[in-house]
C-alpha cells in the first residue's frame, strides 16, 4: 500500500497525531511516516510515553519501525498482522497508561484471539485521562458498541513519580462496532465526587469534597486514602451521571494550590457541562471519533469543539473513507457527524 506522510505539527501538533495514526494504521495495513512530531510541544518529539505507545503498537501488530527513539522527530511505521496475547509495557516515568492503552486497544478489539494488557507509569496525569475516566465514561460508551474490555487500576501512579500499573482484558469483536448516536444526555440519574490522597493529609481531601459539595450541591462523596507509597499524589473527580452518558471532570492538587481552588476548578467545569445542553463534554468527545469512524458513522453533541478533536478527525480521513462535519446546532452546543464517504 502506499505510505501516507504526516505532518505531526498538524492542527494542535501534539502526540495525539502521532497515536492516531499508529492505531489506524494496525487496523488497515498501510504504512506512514510522520515528521515533525509533537512540533508544538514545550519538548518536540518522542517522549516516554510515545515512545511506549510504539513500541505497544509495533508489539502487537509485528511492526517495522525507523525512528523509534527518545527525542525522535521523525518516524516511520510498517505494520504486519494483529495479534492478541499476553502484553507488558513499561513507560518508565510518569506518562499515561490510559493514552498507551487507547493506541492498542482498537486494534486489539479485531486481533484473533483475546488480549491481557498491563501497563506501568503514570494512571494519573494531568495531561491525560486517568483510568476513572476511562472506567466510567468511556468504555461504557465502547460497550454499547459491541467492545467487550475490562480495565483495572492496579496502583495508582501519579505525576511526577508515576509507578502505577493498568490491566486491560480485551475479548475481540463479535461482528462489526455498532455505531453510535449520543445527540441528548437524557434524563440525570446521580452525581458522585472522589476525592483520592496517596502521601497527602486525609484533611485535604475532606476539604476537597466539602467545597465541591457546596458548589454543586449534595451528593454521593469518597475520601479514599492510598498507601503513601502510591503518592504523592492528590486527585478530585465529579462524575455526572445520565440516562444515556455519565462525565467525568478532574481535577489535581498541587504543592503550591489550596485544596479549595483544586475543588472549585473541578467543581467549575461539572457545572458548566451539567448546564450545558450537549451530551459530552470536550474530553469525551476527543475520544469518540476515531470508534465511530471504525463503526462506519455515528453522531454526538458536545459543548466544545477542540483543535485535538478537529486534528484527530483530519488524520482519521487519512486512513479511513470516512469525513467528519462538525456544526453548531444551538448557542454552544455543537453536532459531530462521522460519515462515510459517499461512493
Amino acid at each position: 500500500m502506499n505510505m501516507i506522510e504526516l505532518n505531526g505539527a498538524h492542527g494542535e501538533g501534539g502526540g495525539q497525531i502521532l497515536r492516531t495514526a499508529l492505531t489506524l494504521s494496525m487496523l488497515t495495513g498501510i504504512p506512514f511516516r510522520i515528521n515533525r512530531i509533537r512540533a508544538k510541544r514545550a519538548k518536540p518529539g518522542l517522549l516516554r510515553q510515545h515512545l511506549t505507545a510504539v513500541s505497544a503498537a509495533a508489539a502487537v501488530c509485528g511492526a517495522n519501525v525507523d525512528g523509534a527513539a527518545l527525542g525522535s522527530t521523525a518516524l516511520t511505521f510498517t505494520p504486519g498482522a494483529i495479534r492478541g496475547g499476553d502484553y507488558r509495557f513499561a513507560i518508565g516515568s510518569a506518562g499515561s497508561t490510559t493514552l498507551v492503552l487507547q493506541t492498542i486497544l482498537p486494534a486489539l478489539w479485531f486481533a484473533d484471539a483475546a488480549s491481557t494488557v498491563h501497563v506501568s507509569g503514570g494512571t494519573h496525569n494531568p495531561a491525560a485521562p486517568p483510568v476513572d475516566f476511562l472506567q466510567q465514561s468511556w468504555l461504557p460508551l465502547m460497550r454499547r458498541m459491541r467492545v467487550q474490555t475490562e480495565l483495572e487500576c492496579l496502583r495508582h501512579g501519579f505525576f511526577p513519580a508515576g509507578g502505577g500499573e493498568v490491566c486491560a482484558k480485551v475479548a475481540p469483536v463479535s461482528g462489526k462496532l455498532q455505531p453510535l448516536t449520543l445527540e441528548s444526555r437524557g434524563e440525570w440519574r446521580a452525581t458522585r465526587a472522589v476525592a483520592i490522597v496517596a502521601g497527602v493529609p486525609g484533611e485535604v481531601a475532606k476539604r476537597e469534597l466539602e467545597q465541591v459539595e457546596s458548589l454543586l450541591g449534595p451528593m454521593d462523596t469518597e475520601l479514599r486514602s492510598l498507601p503513601a507509597r502510591e503518592g504523592p499524589g492528590n486527585v478530585v473527580m465529579v462524575s455526572l451521571a445520565y440516562e444515556h452518558v455519565c462525565e467525568t471532570f478532574v481535577a489535581f492538587g498541587e504543592r503550591s494550590l489550596a485544596a479549595e481552588t483544586v475543588a472549585q476548578k473541578v467543581a467549575g467545569e461539572a457545572r458548566r457541562y451539567r448546564e450545558g445542553g450537549a451530551a459530552v463534554g470536550e474530553h469525551l468527545a476527543d475520544q469518540l471519533a476515531l470508534p465511530l469512524a471504525l463503526a462506519g458513522g455515528g453522531r454526538f453533541t458536545t459543548n466544545r469543539v477542540s483543535d485535538h478533536l478537529r486534528t484527530n478527525l483530519d488524520v482519521i480521513g487519512q486512513f479511513l473513507p470516512v469525513r467528519g462535519d462538525i456544526s453548531e446546532i444551538t448557542p454552544g452546543v455543537w453536532a459531530v457527524d462521522v460519515q462515510p464517504l459517499a461512493v
